[in-house]
């Protein structure tokens, strides 16, 4: 945990959230300002800043996150028609908190290009 993080406090349960999954390697939760119907927050509870400092090492993490959205999406919210799952990197990427995170959006449709 770093200090200061405040995904790693959501993650530790020293912040409460609308907690959605939890593994003891990932964590999820409800986003407190949903961008759509469905918006959910999934963090490994690891500390990595961004995508843009990933290793080797934690590409089992950020398969698992991919695995964990899915089952999220369908288990909880039945969104058959799809979601879409973003990670912003770096502040240009939208990237507001520097823990690595993704939004599991849905409930809606979304067009393309985003943004």
């Amino acid at each position: 945990m770093l200090e200061g993080c405040i995904f790693c406090k959501i993650g530790a349960g020293k912040i409460s959230s609308h907690k959605m999954y939890d593994d003891g390697e990932v964590f999820a939760f409800k986003d407190v300002s949903p961008q759509a119907p469905v918006h959910v927050i999934i963090i490994p509870k690891k500390h990595i800043s961004g995508l843009d400092v990933v290793t080797d090492e934690d590409g089992r993490i950020l398969g698992h996150i991919q695995v964990v959205a899915a089952k999220i999406a369908k288990q909880f919210f039945e969104m058959k028609e799809g979601f879409r799952l973003v990670s912003n990197c770096g502040v240009d990427g939208g990237q507001t908190v520097f823990h690595i995170h993704y939004h599991l959006l849905g409930g809606r449709s979304f067009g393309w290009p985003p943004g």
